[in-house]
């Protein structure tokens, strides 16, 4: 049974972190400009952010869940702006690439901001409410091994998507020249704008 929450976990966790977001651009973008350990600390924000959320759902924390929802505009408002701020300085940013791939800066900025950008979602918490639903898994007692053994999944199931993504990039970071790192500044930053001012046009 535990084996089975973990693998379904571990899907969950994929499926979450696979499709190609605003996150998933920046971890393209860092593992190519700092290497593959910036890249993949920076996946590791987001799977930090859901793993909470994920507790937070398995437990049946109400009162975080109902504050988190309720002030969804303020949060998704602050998470739009953000994005923005990351993409202009995403756009900005010097073609040149860090030769020390564990730099403490890069490595410590790249999980607080993705970290930050993940938790400012709120609405992820909803899908972790469906999912726990969904698998008849609720906060009692008999359930709450059930319930950390399935965020445990999820959160490694999002982190080997970062690894295969970060890993996969890397392969070409070698092969990418300064102009080219230019052209990959510039179309981030813009991809990242856009979907800051998706989140923020979503408020209207």
């Amino acid at each position: 049974m535990s084996i089975a929450f973990f693998i379904k976990g571990l899907i969950i966790g994929l499926s979450i972190a696979a499709p190609v977001g605003p996150i998933g651009v920046l971890c393209i973008r860092r593992t190519l400009a700092h290497g593959r350990i910036v890249g993949l600390v920076s996946g590791l924000g987001a799977a930090t952010a859901d793993g909470i959320y994920g507790l937070i759902a398995g437990f049946g924390l109400t009162v975080i869940t109902n504050f988190l929802i309720g002030q969804h505009f303020w949060i998704q408002l602050i998470g739009g702006f953000f994005l923005c701020y990351l993409g202009i300085k995403t756009l900005r940013s010097k073609a040149s690439f860090d030769q020390s791939d564990t730099q403490k800066k890069n490595i410590i900025s790249a999980f607080l901001s993705v970290l930050f950008l993940t938790l400012t979602n709120p609405m992820t918490i909803l899908s972790f409410i469906a999912i726990f639903a969904g698998l008849g898994i609720s906060s009692s007692d008999n359930n709450l091994i059930a319930s950390v053994i399935l965020v445990v999944g999820v959160f490694c199931g999002s982190t080997l998507w970062w690894v295969i993504l970060s890993s996969g990039v890397g392969l070409f970071r070698n092969r990418i020249s300064n102009q080219s790192l230019t052209v990959i500044n510039r179309l981030s930053g813009v991809i990242i704008i856009i979907f800051g001012g998706i989140a923020l046009y979503g408020l209207l």
